[in-house]
């Protein structure tokens, strides 16, 4: 059974840091079209796609307009974790943040993580 679980989150200053990891368990098999990702929602709102990482394919990751040059997406292989390092935090990224993945076709979601950015 897959297992996404997400830690990481807590409170960050404006203009601060925060790592994000999401570890993943009990996937197997390789398709091209896997891939890990990080989405985040805000009460009221739709879930938004921050980063996405193809597991199986060479390419670079893929960034939402929002995050890109402040949010680094990165796989720890080893560890089998998905890691979202963020910089240049602002209040707007204040959200619950999950962890999102496609294997072989199927969708997994954690169960989230909350980051508060205080003004």
């Amino acid at each position: 059974q897959v297992q996404l679980v997400e830690s990481g989150g807590g409170s960050a200053q404006a203009g601060g840091s925060l790592r994000l990891s999401c570890a993943a368990s009990g996937y197997s098999g390789m398709h091209t079209d896997d891939y890990m990702g990080w989405f985040r929602q805000a009460p009221g709102n739709r879930r938004e796609e921050v980063a996405r990482l193809y597991i199986y394919r060479n390419v670079n990751p893929w960034y939402a307009d929002s995050v890109k040059g402040r949010f680094t997406v990165s796989k720890d292989n080893g560890k089998n974790t998905l890691d979202l390092r963020m910089n240049s935090l602002k209040p707007e990224d204040t959200t619950m943040y999950y962890c999102g993945a496609r294997f072989t076709g199927r969708s997994y979601w954690g169960k989230g993580t909350q980051v508060p950015v205080p003004t």
